[in-house]
């Protein structure tokens, strides 16, 4: 089968290799792959940013979605021609996540998502919304199960609440439609003039260019009556905590689920404490929460945004505009059907 292997670390060391395709066992399903997502941490592990011993050669990429090409001789929930979500966390079913589960991730110490076929658990396979492309759908595993259950298991979003999504990445514009879905108050922030209005267009009531607002909890408060925001996810993690905290409310939420800028974080304590201030750390769910947000996404007829989609041989330049900061919603790579 074709695949992308990282020979060396760098996204000029991706390359398309033969390799042998893999075989299942009596409860696992043979997937082939039919669109990838690109997510920040793919970039990590190209670029070696954080070393995660990862051996090479190795498959990168952590976020797609399938058709069943077979299945095991024991597995009875699905049959070859239907369309799944795969998982990133391969042994996550329900509940919260366990060191037992979290041993395996697609793309870090199991194979990555950049092959034409991969071997998944029948258990955790999600079926893929019946309203969306595959190529909408490869961001629902990792990008978009992450901002679902941090603002809907998490934070407990309700409508009448104001939240701050900050970017223009894929992970912030799903915070937009989720927060639009449940009837919550939109601030966006951009760097972007072209941006400002394709935030609004997708439903932002308010976006803040944080280059004229370098301080901007102060122009979030101002759009919002004179005080913080209900909830807030922090993407960047250094360089814009500091500004997160600032930017709720007495009780306010700060989820943190990126590190775009940076993994060290230096907090004045005194407005975190002396306003009740929640910071949370969360990463994806499990596969009962990503069933719920397919229902939610048919239901509500939700498109993830998608900047671009590259063939499988032009896989170097996705990376390449993901890495840009440019693109608008996400980076998809999609394989020949």
């Amino acid at each position: 089968m074709k695949s992308i292997q990282l020979e060396q670390f760098d996204i000029a060391h991706l390359k398309l290799r033969e390799i042998p395709t893999p075989t299942v066992g009596e409860n696992e399903v043979l997937v082939k792959t039919t669109a990838v997502c690109l997510e920040f941490h793919d970039l990590i592990v190209v670029e070696n940013r954080i070393p995660f011993g990862i051996p090479l050669p190795h498959i990168p990429v952590s976020e797609g979605v399938g058709i069943v090409e077979s299945v095991g001789h024991k597995v009875t929930r699905w049959k070859k021609g239907d369309r799944v979500i795969i998982p990133f966390i391969s042994r996550w079913e329900a509940g919260k996540n366990t060191p037992y589960n979290d041993q395996l991730r697609t793309g870090f110490s199991l194979p990555g998502l950049l092959a034409e076929y991969s071997v998944q658990p029948e258990n955790t396979l999600v079926r893929t919304p019946d309203n969306l492309t595959d190529e909408e759908a490869a961001p629902l595993s990792v990008g978009g199960l992450t901002v679902w259950t941090c603002l809907v298991e998490q934070a407990n979003i309700r409508a009448g609440q104001t939240i701050l999504v900050q970017g223009s990445g894929g992970v912030s514009l799903f915070a937009l439609q989720i927060a639009k879905m449940f009837g919550l108050k939109v601030i966006a922030t951009t760097g972007s003039k072209e941006k400002e209005q394709k935030l609004k267009d997708l439903g932002a009531d308010e976006v803040i260019n944080y280059n004229a607002f370098p301080e901007w909890s102060t122009e979030v408060k101002r759009l919002n009556g004179g005080i913080g925001v209900d909830v807030t996810l922090d993407v960047a993690g250094t360089d814009t905590i500091e500004q997160s905290i600032l930017s709720v409310k007495q009780h306010g939420f700060v989820g943190l689920i990126g590190l775009m800028t940076g993994t060290k974080l230096t907090i004045d304590l005194v407005p975190l404490i002396t306003n009740y201030v929640r910071l949370q750390a969360y990463s994806v769910g499990n596969a009962q929460e990503l069933n719920d947000f397919v229902k939610a996404i048919e239901k509500n007829n939700i498109k993830p945004v998608v900047d671009s989609v590259f063939p499988l041989e032009n896989v170097q330049d996705a990376f390449y505009r993901f890495k840009s900061g440019k693109a608008f919603g996400k980076v998809v790579v999609a394989f020949e059907r």
